[in-house]
Order: structure tokens, then sequence, then C-alpha cells
């Protein structure tokens, strides 16, 4: 560990399933990691772990000249940077704003131009991986943005991620790669629901079927991830349905833009929004499999 991190200050604000992997994975680094959340029982605990809790959002800019947000969406990164007792009006100029979730490319280039203004810097760096990836450090980081911006964070992307891939000077292109990602991650989860109700629709024997699959050709990581929730009769969200009514959304707003045909994110987009519809958008992405009929799924033990 450089003897320079040991005492620095990093905010994280959002203790979701990444973030507290994210706050976990910088403090094990030697970083002084101040949180924010919503729900002050989750900063209580991880400040019990050794971390920071913050009481206010103008408290953890005056600590912090690096903060990792890990909110779901804009419209919440607007509310922590804009909204009352916001961060932008309380970081210090040259301060860095990473933006880890999935949004709107045009909104996130736009957000540097407006955060320069204030003489903050700004980082497009969305994560995939799962929270366990995210608990161990091995994420996936897809980030964009000024070199000043990249000088500024230091070493803290390398503390939160396995994989930091730098795809531009200019904030947007992450975005941009994030929601190819999700559009694959969405179909694939739609993909391999459809394919576990067909074979209890036929009285194919689950467990049997996971297994042949997860050592065939038709594997994917999603079906190897996601269909033990369904065997387990687990929905505990993970990653929930309306994440996927989001992020697909998304997808397809971007191609619309260009009319760029995208079938199968739309065949999924709408699964995801039956689901949700349904009464399962809090449930884990893999109660899309609750849309289809005439199937019994695994009930929990």
């Amino acid at each position: 560990m450089e003897s320079s991190q040991a005492g620095r200050n990093v905010g994280v604000i959002g203790l979701g399933a990444m973030g507290a992997g994210i706050a976990q994975s910088l403090r094990r680094s030697g970083y002084a990691v101040h949180v924010y959340d919503i729900r002050p029982q989750a900063c209580a605990a991880f400040a019990a772990q050794g971390g920071v809790a913050c009481a206010s959002l103008a408290q953890m800019a005056q600590a912090c000249d690096v903060v990792v947000s890990v909110v779901v969406n804009a419209a919440q990164t607007e509310d922590v940077l804009f909204g009352a007792g916001g961060l932008a009006a309380g970081l210090r100029p040259g301060s860095v704003f990473v933006m880890c979730s999935t949004v709107d490319p045009n909104w996130s280039a736009a957000l540097e131009g407006r955060l320069r203004e204030r003489g903050i810097l700004y980082l497009d760096a969305p994560i995939s991986g799962g929270a366990a990836k995210a608990a161990a450090g091995e994420m996936t980081m897809m980030t964009a943005g000024s070199p000043q911006a990249y000088a500024a964070c230091g070493g803290v992307l390398e503390a939160m991620a396995g994989k930091v891939y730098r795809l531009g000077d200019r904030a947007g292109t992450g975005s941009k790669v994030k929601i190819i990602n999700q559009l694959l991650a969405g179909v694939h989860i739609a993909a391999a629901a459809e394919a576990m109700a067909l074979g209890l629709r036929e009285g194919v024997d689950p467990q049997a079927l996971y297994e042949v699959i997860t050592h065939s050709a038709g594997n994917s990581w999603m079906f190897e991830n996601r269909m033990p929730h369904v065997l387990a009769g687990d929905y505990t969200p993970l990653s929930a349905v309306d994440i996927f009514v989001k992020d697909l959304g998304l997808v397809l707003d971007t191609a619309r833009h260009g009319k760029f045909p995208l079938p199968l994110a739309s065949t999924a987009h709408q699964m995801f929004m039956q689901a949700s519809s349904a009464g399962h958008g809090r449930e884990d992405d893999s109660a899309v499999i609750k849309i289809f009929p005439g199937i019994t799924l695994p009930e929990a033990e």
C-alpha cells in the first residue's frame, strides 16, 4: 500500500449491493472511507467496521476530494449533486466526482460540462460484475473522462476494480459501453428464463437441466449465475427486475435516436415490463421467469 493512500479520504454514496462492496474494497486498500446513504443504519454498520458515517452530503464534501456515487439512476445522481444540501455546492475545486450508475450517455456527457463550470472534475465510470466482485475489488469499470479527472482519482479506481477500462477523454463513452453490456445482460437473463421455463413445462428436472446447460455450448454467464435463484425459489433482489426495465429502456432510447433496430432488446424489455406490471418489479431479475404460464416453479425450502 502506498503511504499516500493510508489517510486519503474517499467518499462513497449509496451502500446498496455494489456500493457496500466498493466501500469495503477501498477501506481494505487503506483509504479513509466516508459513506452516505439514505438509510442511516447502513452507514452505522459500515462505521462499526472502521469507516466514517456522514450525516449529510455537505459533511462528505468537506472531507473528501474524491467521491464515488453508486446510486440507482440519473435522477438520484441529480439529487445527490444539485438537490438541497447537494455535493456540487460543497466540493472543492479540483475534486472529482466518479459516477458509477447506468445512465443515458448524453446526460453523462452533459454532466461533465455542468460540473466543469463549478471547477469539479468528472469521471463517467459505470460498473459491472455483481455484489461479490464489488466486495472483492474485482469488478469491471467502464470509464471515460479527462486526464485531469483520472489523475485526481489517484489509485482509487484500481482499489475498487479488477479491470479499469479507459475508453476516452470525454464523458459519455463509458456509459455507451455500459448500456451495450446491459443489452446483452438483459437479453441473456430473459433467454435463460425462457429456456428454464420450457424445461419446466416439458417436465425436465430443473437441477439436471441446469447441470447439463452449464456444461454445454448453450450456457451463458447469466444462465449460470441467475438460474440458481430460480432453483432455490429465492428472488431476493441482488439486481431487480425494475433495474432492467430501466436499463433496457436506456438501450432502446439510445438506439431510437439513431433509428437503429434492436429486436432482441425490445423483446427482453417487454418481458421485464410484463414481470414488473405483474408485481415482481422489486424481486430479483430472475423473477422474469414468472411471466411464463403453465409452469410450476421450485419453491424455497
